[in-house]
């Protein structure tokens, strides 16, 4: 056990004990105080970290001295500060394509929620309010046959234009950095500017990647082209859309309503988004099922022990520089 590995968030019990089996482990405990005071101790003699979760930049990494890799516990990797780690030739490992399928039903779970009024009519029901036969004020909108855009066709939004052509009958339109022939092609999607999505679509998924062109990319002028009975979902990251200006289009009616997993700051305690009845919010669960981060803890540890046995990880972020 010549190695030292990192945990740095909670990990899969079992994927622990291998871990423990095969290297030197130290665990981040929250509990223990200050974070990034304990990151910045443990990472001095450390080959590796795995977990999610958690910012890692130059303030809590520049102690490391013979870091080789960090294993992300998640697809996603803007917690990482990618520049950085080129710079130190560190690997970064995410856990893409495991998710897709989880967070493409979450995807249409909020969209059915949204549209059915599922958690809003579950509150009323709770609260002793079904009294006789439900009239128009209770009454939500059909998701079969209507117009489904979505924003970003990467693996996520090509898994959610599977369900919405093949399960609903839905039209599809995509809004992509490049056109995706070849993937339209199968749910016979059609490409759009995202100002044509926005004006033709009956629900509107964004699922892309956070990056410079993405940030803040639905705002007040995006809502303001939707359509008053559309439904906004957002399973992506909560800096790609302008959660003030989601709050004003819910308040006013502007759009139907929305279902959200993400949101600027998480954990989210405190937001106007609470008060709404037209929203539902849930604790970013794209992928929280047992099943998937069994297989997202798995495909982490492989990729870590990967890069420390000094073979090519199976999912590398950044294999921008030469590690040789």
């Amino acid at each position: 056990m010549d190695k030292k590995v990192v945990v740095f968030s909670q990990l899969d019990r079992e994927i622990l004990t291998q871990l423990e089996q095969k290297y030197e482990v130290a665990l981040v405990d929250p509990r223990q105080g200050d974070v990034n005071q304990q990151i910045l101790k443990l990472v001095e003699n450390a080959d590796g970290m795995i977990g999610a979760g958690r910012l890692l930049n130059e303030t809590n990494l520049h102690t490391a001295e013979r870091l080789k890799v960090i294993s992300s516990v998640s697809v996603g990797y803007d917690n990482y500060d990618l520049n950085y780690l080129n710079s130190k030739k560190i690997w970064l490992c995410n856990t893409p394509h495991v998710l897709t399928e989880t967070t493409a039903d979450l995807a249409f779970t909020l969209m059915l929620s949204a549209a059915r009024r599922v958690s809003e009519l579950d509150r009323w029901t709770k609260g002793g309010q079904w009294k006789r036969t439900v009239a128009a004020a209770q009454f939500g909108q059909d998701i079969h046959a209507k117009t489904l855009g979505i924003i970003g066709l990467g693996n996520i939004g090509a898994a959610i234009a599977k369900r919405g052509y093949y399960g609903f009958g839905m039209n599809i339109l995509y809004h992509n950095r490049h056109e995706k022939p070849e993937s339209a092609q199968v749910f016979n999607a059609q490409y759009c500017t995202l100002p044509e999505l926005l004006k033709k679509s009956d629900f509107i998924v964004v699922a892309v990647d956070l990056n410079t062109d993405s940030k803040a990319l639905i705002g007040e002028d995006e809502f303001a082209l939707m359509q008053p009975h559309a439904v906004f979902v957002n399973i992506a990251r909560g800096s790609v859309v302008d959660e003030n200006a989601l709050v004003q289009a819910l308040k006013t009616e502007q759009i139907f309503a929305a279902g959200l997993d993400v949101y600027a700051k998480e954990p989210l305690q405190e937001s106007e988004l609470f008060d709404l009845s037209n929203v539902v919010t849930l604790p970013h669960i794209g992928s929280a099922t047992a099943e998937t981060r069994k297989k997202m803890a798995q495909l982490a540890y492989d990729n870590l022990v990967s890069v420390l046995d000094g073979t090519l990880a199976e999912a590398t972020v950044n294999p921008l520089f030469d590690h040789n």
